[in-house]
C-alpha cells in the first residue's frame, strides 16, 4: 500500500532523522512535493521503489558477503581483511551506493560465508551483496538474483605432476577431493555415475582446505574451477612445479554477484557498474592486476591470461547463464 507523501516523511523523519528522506523519495515519489528536496532526495527521487536500498539506508551499512580462501577472488590477507578481485568489484559498487544515496559515510560490514551457506547468507538477509566466486548457474535462479557475469571459466582439475594423470578416466576407483556446496562437487558425483568411475569424493569446507587434501596425498586429484586451481597451485611458491591442471573441462560457467531476489532496481545498479567497467576497460585493468602480476600477501603471480571467451563477455555484458 502507497502511504500519503506526507505520512511517510513523518514516519521516516521519527525512525531514522534526516539520512531516511532519501529513501521515503524512492518508496513514495510525491515526497519530493511535500518538502524542499534534499541533496540525496535529488539523486535517487527518479528511483522506483527498491528494498534493499531502503535497507541499507536504514542501517547506515552494506554487508558484503566474503570468502577465506577464493584466491585471487575474494579472500583474506594477514590482517584477517577482505581483497580480491571480485572484492575490488563489491567496493565499486559500494561507491555507487554511496552516490544514488548521497551517503559518503556508508559503513561497509563483511560477513564470511562458504560455498555450503553462501546463499542462505544472501536469501535470509544477512548479507546484500556477495561478490566471491559463485556460479550463475539455472538451478540456483529461483533462491537469488545474480548479476551480470564478471568472470568466465572451465571446470578441470589439479593433479601432482608426478602422478601420471591426464583426465577423468585415470581417477577410477581413487580419492578426489572439491568443495562442498559447489557445483562442481554435483558434476562430478554425476560424472562418476554416469561413467561408472567409483570415486571416493572428499567434500570439503573450502578450497583451502580441498586442495590440502591433494597435497598431503589423500586424494589424488582436486576438481575445481580453474582459475582456482591456478590460484591455489600459485600459492605453493617454489613446490609450484610440482602441480599441474589438467583434463577436458567438465563445463564452462560464469560468476556474478549474488542479490536478494524480487529488487529490480538493485540489481540494475550492480549491473550497470559491472557493465561500465567491462566497456571502459577499467574492469580489464583489474584483471592484469589480479591475474598476471604479483598479489598479496605473499606475491604470487597466477600468469593466467584472459580468455578469448572473457575478452568476449567483456564486449558484452550479460547475466545468462551458460549451462
Amino acid at each position: 500500500m502507497t502511504l500519503p507523501p506526507a505520512l511517510a516523511l513523518r514516519r521516516a523523519l521519527s525512525r531514522r532523522g534526516a539520512r531516511w528522506i532519501a529513501v521515503a523519495a524512492i518508496v513514495c515519489s510525491g515526497a519530493a512535493h511535500a518538502a524542499a528536496p534534499t541533496s540525496a532526495e535529488a539523486a535517487i527521487d527518479q528511483l522506483p521503489p527498491s528494498a534493499t536500498l531502503r535497507k541499507i539506508a536504514e542501517n547506515g551499512a552494506i554487508v558484503l558477503g566474503v570468502r577465506e580462501s577464493s584466491v585471487p577472488f575474494s579472500y583474506l590477507d594477514r590482517q584477517q581483511q577482505p581483497i580480491g578481485y571480485s572484492h575490488d568489484i563489491a567496493l565499486k559498487i559500494v561507491d555507487e551506493i554511496k552516490k544514488r544515496l548521497n551517503l559518503p559515510n556508508l559503513v561497509v560490514k563483511t560477513a564470511l560465508v562458504t560455498s555450503a551457506n553462501r546463499i542462505s547468507f544472501v536469501v535470509n538477509n544477512q548479507v546484500d551483496l556477495e561478490c566471491g566466486s559463485t556460479a550463475h548457474i539455472a538451478e540456483r535462479d529461483p533462491l537469488v538474483a545474480f548479476s551480470n557475469s564478471f568472470f568466465q571459466y572451465s571446470i578441470r582439475m589439479a593433479v601432482k605432476r608426478k602422478s601420471g594423470i591426464k583426465d577423468y578416466e585415470d581417477l577410477a576407483g581413487k580419492t578426489v577431493s572439491t568443495t562442498a556446496g559447489t557445483s562442481d562437487e554435483r558434476m562430478l558425483r554425476q560424472m562418476s555415475l554416469e561413467k561408472k568411475l567409483n570415486l571416493r569424493i572428499i567434500s570439503a569446507r573450502d578450497h583451502a582446505e580441498a586442495f590440502q587434501a591433494l597435497k598431503s596425498d589423500r586424494a589424488v586429484a582436486f576438481v575445481m574451477d580453474d582459475p582456482l586451481l591456478y590460484g591455489k597451485i600459485a600459492q605453493e611458491g617454489a613446490a609450484r612445479n610440482d602441480y599441474v591442471v589438467t583434463g577436458k573441462s567438465l563445463a564452462f560457467e560464469t560468476y556474478g554477484c549474488m542479490m536478494r531476489k524480487g529488487d529490480p532496481v538493485f540489481k540494475r545498479l550492480v549491473d550497470d557498474v559491472i557493465a561500465n567497467m567491462q566497456r571502459s576497460g577499467e574492469a580489464t585493468k583489474l584483471y592484469e592486476k589480479w591475474f598476471m602480476h604479483p598479489i598479496p600477501p605473499d606475491g604470487i603471480n597466477l600468469q593466467f591470461p584472459m580468455s578469448p571467451e572473457m575478452k568476449t563477455l567483456f564486449a558484452n555484458p550479460n547475466d545468462r547463464t551458460i549451462d
